[in-house]
């Protein structure tokens, strides 16, 4: 059941950061939503407007995340022993964190608080350091290959 985590391609502990960075998020937007702390200041801009954006930024968020999980995960039952350069992670090395991101963001489009954004900034930071460990095990572990594949694709952006 589950993907384990067996051989630590992971950094220690990234479950408890993806759902801590999802709740303070989650807690942010709200407080700053109810309490209307910062949102008031963008509030001119027409929820009809924001919906939209929200909405567009949702869906290259959702077809990071499912172009990723397939490219990882598509019948097999583990990850695979190889570095996967084609599909998504042709574009970009983390695709699934690319839309993790983007989802955080498209919910501050929505909300449009400036807290929400500065946390948005700080867990970027965290994404990032995330990142960077988790590639030092794949060179450890696909040497030259991933170097390689790091020297053509883009961390974060797409080229």
């Amino acid at each position: 059941m589950g993907h384990e985590k067996d051989d630590g391609r992971e950094m220690p502990r990234a479950h408890l950061i993806h759902l801590s960075s999802a709740l303070a998020m989650t807690i942010i937007i709200f407080l700053d939503s109810f309490l209307q702390i910062t949102t008031p200041i963008l509030s001119f801009i027409p929820m009809v407007v924001r919906i939209i954006l929200c909405g567009i930024v949702l869906f290259f968020a959702l077809t990071f995340v499912i172009r990723s999980h397939n490219a990882l995960f598509g019948g097999e039952e583990h990850e695979p022993n190889y570095v996967i350069t084609t599909g998504i992670f042709d574009q970009v090395r983390h695709p699934m964190y690319v839309g993790i991101l983007l989802t955080y963001f498209a919910f501050i489009v929505l909300s449009v608080s400036l807290i929400a954004l500065g946390v948005w900034i700080g867990i970027v930071i965290i994404y990032d350091r995330m990142a960077s460990y988790e590639e030092k095990v794949l060179e450890e572990l696909f040497g030259d290959d991933y170097r390689e594949y790091k020297k053509r694709t883009s961390k974060w952006l797409p080229r």
